[in-house]
């Protein structure tokens, strides 16, 4: 049934992501014949495309023909993988990749990795949740097991915060990072969080609560930190994170004493009189060169033929987000991760058995639970220029490069915004007469910025350009949380036509080993 209403529609920024939001617009009133569920808000003027040859179908058709020609000629790679990386963008969701596109150019631009040739989606239930956290997921696509939310490396037996489980050393799971290890490959890892965080711990530690990053916390929960040892003393100690060739990240409070202070003058989070980073370096067999970095120049001045391991902590609790290091002018202290992997490739490289690579875009997670999502958008970039590069260094004949994320957000994209319209923008009017954003969230602390007694403030009036704007959330929450619905997973090089389909995410590591031919299941060489 078609009618006519009063709806407002406003004019919306149609340059490209990089031009900052007008900090007003001007709202039109118009009457406009819509479909009750489908509204049609017609900006005025209407948006000018970018490429006039759209409008012809003839554009369309030529453009469905080459893309389909160019998946026909796509080579199927077998063989085996030499190297193996694996790319977790923690709290990627589908629709954080599709505003990314936009952030990056426009609808029309992909994400590096989504140009790869095999693609597919993955579950990330845990075991005892259905929407979970970046702990269970690790385990599961690293070490194949699915297990309980806030439990990292260990089985489903183990319940969180559970001691006597803990102990247990055969409810221990090792990740495929060992298994790499075991056939002579080296190992590493590089990501923007601590490096003591749930996600990159999964490559290392076995620990029944992912908060369990030093001693202190150990005894915060009534375990005696003298039994368990936590992610940090496993990172140094531990059977697999004292082999990694290469650790770095952020989080140097997590191997210092709270009497001692790092190189920026904060102190760290232990109680127990260690100094891990001093312990790390003394661990050294004869011969071995192991070198620790703290700020950007350090790294970059690395010489990775004569460095053997290598562990930079370049802030003390998370690396601070890629628009702070750019508007801030903070590059010289702090790397992105683009080049802390670079540096890895150099070291890992080195061994003429490959190597196994985790690598996270861990910040992503943390600035869609701030409700930021020019931040995670950010983020997400970061991430996509550190994929491009990896595959720009190695080869797709050996080298398998498998990029997912360990879980959703509820971040939606989502209005009816013109073709080209800023993604941090406004998508139309609502019944209230004001204007929506594009983005908005399901709950978080966006909502106390957005929402009075009275209703809805009135955008217009907000000063929405900054890069650490909040969005709208509809239910009032400290931290936004998870969500529950499928990630994206994409694959290049040898077998990666394993990664189609819906799966479950336990069994990414075993089409990794599969194709490199490393761990005790099925292999391409079997």
């Amino acid at each position: 049934m078609k009618f006519t209403s009063l709806v407002v529609v406003v004019i919306l920024t149609v340059k490209c992501q990089c031009i900052p939001l007008e900090t007003k617009i001007d709202s039109v009133r118009t009457n406009i014949k819509h479909e009750s569920k489908h509204p049609e808000f017609r900006s005025i003027p209407h948006v000018k495309l970018n490429r006039p040859e759209e409008l012809d179908s003839d554009f369309w058709f030529n453009n469905a023909k080459d893309f389909v020609a160019t998946k026909l000629n796509q080579p199927t790679r077998l063989g085996t993988a030499k190297n193996i990386i694996l790319f977790i963008g923690d709290g990627m969701s589908l629709a954080t990749q599709a505003a990314a596109r936009m952030y990056k150019g426009g609808e029309e631009e992909s994400l590096s990795f989504e140009e790869f040739s095999y693609a597919g989606l993955v579950k990330t239930y845990c075991l005892d949740y259905q929407v979970a956290d970046s702990a269970c997921t690790a385990t599961a696509y690293l070490s194949g097991v699915k297990n309980n939310y806030g439990t990292i490396g260990i089985s489903g037996k183990v319940p969180r915060y559970d001691c006597v489980g803990q102990m247990d050393e055969t409810n221990h799971i090792k990740s495929i990072a060992k298994w790499a290890m075991d056939a002579g490959k080296s190992a590493g890892l590089v990501t923007t969080t601590r490096v003591t965080h749930a996600s990159p711990a999964g490559v290392y530690a076995s620990i029944a609560d992912r908060d369990w990053e030093h001693n202190a916390a150990v005894q915060r929960n009534g375990c005696d930190d003298t039994l368990i040892d936590d992610i940090a003393e496993q990172l140094v100690h531990g059977d697999v994170g004292s082999k990694l060739k290469v650790v770095l990240g952020c989080g140097i409070r997590e191997f210092l004493d709270n009497t001692m202070v790092d190189e920026e003058g904060f102190k760290g989070s232990r109680s127990d009189e260690k100094n891990l980073i001093n312990e790390w370096l003394n661990a050294a067999d004869e011969g071995e060169n192991k070198r620790f970095v703290w700020n950007k120049t350090e790294l970059v001045n690395i010489n990775a033929e004569d460095t053997d391991y290598l562990l930079g902590l370049f802030d003390q609790s998370d690396c601070r987000y890629n628009l702070d290091i750019i508007n801030e002018n903070i590059g010289h202290k702090e790397p992105t991760l683009t080049e802390m992997l670079d540096k890895a490739i150099d070291i890992l490289s080195k061994n003429e058995n490959g190597f196994f690579l985790f690598v996270e875009g861990g910040r992503i997670d943390h600035a869609h639970h701030s409700t930021q999502p020019q931040i995670a958008m950010e983020e997400t970039l970061e991430f996509d220029r550190a994929v491009a590069l990896a595959r720009s260094k190695l080869s797709e004949e050996d080298t398998l490069i498998v990029v997912s994320a360990d879980h959703s957000h509820t971040m939606t994209y989502a209005g009816y915004g013109d073709r080209g319209a800023n993604i941090f923008g406004f998508g139309g009017a609502a019944g209230d007469d004001m204007p929506y954003m594009i983005l908005s969230y399901a709950n978080g602390p966006g909502y106390t910025h957005h929402t009075t007694a009275e209703g809805r403030f009135n955008l217009t009036t907000m000063g929405t350009t900054g890069y650490n704007f909040m969005h709208p959330a509809t239910l009032p929450m400290s931290s936004e949380t998870h969500a529950g619905d499928d990630v994206g997973v994409f694959a290049s090089g040898p077998w990666a036509k394993l990664f189609t389909g819906v799966l479950e995410q336990n069994v990414i590591p075993h089409f990794m080993a599969y194709a490199a031919c490393i761990g005790n299941g099925l292999t391409a060489c079997d």
